[in-house]
């Protein structure tokens, strides 16, 4: 690995890798960002631009700027939403900048530890060890379901309760969904295809074992995709992910979703926390490519956060000699659920949908993965859907991860930009395949009294598939059973 030099002041733990600080040096200043950046548009700062923000960051690393809290403020102000690579015109690639600076800082004050962290220690604490702990996420859910269902918690909330709370607390239980099972089963390890596809190798496969001119190594194989559940889209998700996995399986492929598997890592690449997110990393890659037994052809998630953050394994692990083939690897395989249903032959989508809903580019599928055709030409299919357009479509919510806990104000402010021009639009129902998004903008319509219902595509194309049974997901003239 390239070795930073040591930087005038001392400041060397600050030094940026070179590949990193010559990302920074590739900014010519043109500003073709800033209508991009959510913070900058809010408030006008320099400093609070990617721009001003990649100048700090080359000060702190060059030893001509100290970490101080202003400082510090600037650059924990950052959504890490990526709008500013989409716009830049120079190819800046700003979040390996700002996740390098964030990494250097954290390492920085466990050795000279600032004095104004206060609660934040235990918000990030809970953010890394709870939130992206499948099992420590239901613990904690677990009784608050109990008392949803036993209807005590609605009192607990009419009594406003809940508004003694600390505020990073506070602003948890209102990201919280109103329902949901106390226990989410584990989805099923193995989905065997369903389809006309499979019948079609399944008929392949009998005639070569009849004509028997090929051994068994020759026979016509499904494709098998590996899903990834994500941490929070598997306790709250949980009903979306196993329609995804049925959809897949009636596309003919086999589903593979491993119980073993890992966090993403994203949130912890967002918090600084590089060391760990390259341990994650490489546990997922062990468990859908080994390098010994059977490997995965696709790996699909309906996450966009955690989409976005696979899809930097190779970045991650570019100086790990016995990963960095296999992070490439995985990432060629990687798609995002819309991407992978476009590739795969989709059963008719025949019963209608009567709704007209608006669809929401979330910024890790928009920015973060470059999909932003994929889920509307396969929602353009389903009968009786109507998608309405919305100005600033593409401008952050504010959900951004953890940033809507650790920067609850801005991510607010955000989200009720967003709002006022849904509302304005008279809509009601907004598409999105992000976890964050939903649940941030649900709770933020919910404070302000706001009627707006958040679904995941592919809660339609599966009701347009299956029909409306009895788990109707959204209909015109019904409510739809909460998914976040």
């Amino acid at each position: 690995m390239p070795q930073a030099q040591e930087a005038p002041g001392g400041k060397a733990s600050l030094k940026l890798d070179p590949r990193t600080y010559d990302r920074a040096q590739s900014c010519i200043g043109c500003g073709q960002c800033l209508s991009s950046c959510p913070t900058y548009v809010q408030t006008g700062l320099e400093a609070e631009s990617p721009r001003g923000r990649i100048q700090i960051m080359r000060g702190l690393s060059d030893g001509n700027i100290d970490p101080t809290r202003s400082v510090r403020e600037h650059l924990d102000s950052c959504l890490s939403c990526r709008a500013c690579e989409t716009a830049c015109p120079s190819g800046v690639v700003y979040h390996e900048i700002i996740e390098e600076t964030r990494h250097r800082l954290a390492k920085y004050d466990r050795e000279k530890p600032p004095a104004y962290e206060s609660y934040r220690g235990a918000l990030k604490w809970f953010v890394k060890n709870v939130l992206t702990n499948p099992r420590r996420l239901k613990v904690t859910v677990a009784p608050i379901r109990v008392l949803q269902k036993t209807r005590v918690y609605p009192l607990l909330k009419k009594f406003r309760v809940m508004e003694l709370l600390p505020a990073p607390m506070r602003k948890m239980e209102q990201l919280l969904p109103d329902a949901g099972p106390v226990w989410p089963k584990p989805l099923p390890s193995f989905t065997g295809a369903k389809g006309m596809d499979a019948v079609l190798v399944a008929l392949q496969n009998a005639a070569i074992n009849f004509a028997g001119s090929r051994s068994r190594t020759g026979k016509t194989t499904r494709k098998t995709v590996g899903f990834f559940a994500g941490c929070v889209g598997s306790v709250f998700y949980d009903r979306v992910n196993r329609m995804a996995i049925q959809i897949l399986a009636d596309c003919g492929v086999d589903v593979y979703a491993p119980p073993q598997q890992k966090c993403c890592g994203g949130v912890h690449r967002q918090g600084g926390d590089l060391d760990a997110a390259r341990d994650l990393a490489r546990a997922n890659i062990d468990l859908f490519i080994p390098r010994e037994g059977l490997a995965v052809d696709f790996i699909v998630t309906n996450i966009g956060g955690c989409g976005s953050a696979m899809m930097e394994y190779e970045l991650l692990l570019r100086d790990d000699l016995q990963y960095n083939t296999l992070a490439v690897e995985f990432r060629r395989r990687l798609r995002d659920i819309s991407q992978m249903l476009l590739e795969l032959t989709v059963p008719e989508v025949k019963y209608p949908v009567n709704l007209t809903a608006a669809y929401l580019d979330a910024c890790p599928v928009a920015h973060g993965q470059r999909v932003t055709e994929g889920s509307r030409e396969l929602l353009a299919r389903i009968p009786g859907l109507t998608l309405v357009s919305v100005p600033d479509s593409q401008r952050c919510c504010g959900g951004a991860g953890a940033f809507s806990l650790e920067q609850s104000r801005i991510a607010d402010d955000l989200a009720n930009q967003k709002l006022d021009r849904l509302a304005e639009a008279n809509v009601q129902v907004l598409i999105t395949g992000n976890a964050g998004c939903a649940s941030h903008l649900a709770a933020a319509a919910k404070q302000r009294g706001q009627t707006l219902r958040l679904v995941h595509p592919v809660e339609l194309i599966h009701q347009s598939i299956f029909g409306p049974r009895e788990n109707q997901i959204i209909d015109r003239n019904s409510q739809p059973s909460p998914t976040i």
